[in-house]
């Protein structure tokens, strides 16, 4: 599913970045980092992040860990995309009673759309059987 990294920069700072999210575990996700970016580099020098995820049932959690790079390629993807597993810490319900938030999706482009959804439930399915 699609999610939100957070990571923390060396001053301190926090970032964002919309990602791809599966879960392998009860106690471990996986999810993609950008070679090259922000986010990556701060994924290897602290080693911590934040998943921000959002159910079907418009429910939003904040999921903290521990994470290292499983792999520096997600073969699937149409980018250099880095494969991240976080070994979860702490679930935190981010709920408000009565509200319900609207799931993160991608909308792709009408002329691309068939061929981006493929390429999307491939990197999923790399991300849930990767093997290292």
């Amino acid at each position: 599913m699609p999610g939100l990294l957070l990571t923390v920069d060396g001053e301190g700072y926090p970032h964002t970045a919309f990602t791809w999210v599966v879960a392998v575990a009860l106690d471990r996700l996986r999810f993609g980092a950008d070679d090259g970016s922000t986010t990556l580099a701060n994924l290897e020098r602290s080693g911590l992040a934040s998943v921000q995820i959002i159910n079907e049932e418009g429910q939003p959690y904040l999921v903290k860990g521990n994470a290292s790079i499983a792999s520096r390629l997600i073969q699937s993807a149409p980018f250099k995309i880095a494969l991240v597993e976080m070994g979860i810490v702490e679930v935190r319900d981010q709920s408000w009673i009565g509200v319900n938030v609207s799931p993160l999706a991608y909308d792709w482009a009408p002329d691309d759309r068939d061929q981006m959804i493929e390429m999307e439930q491939a990197v999923y399915a790399e991300m849930r059987e990767w093997q290292g």
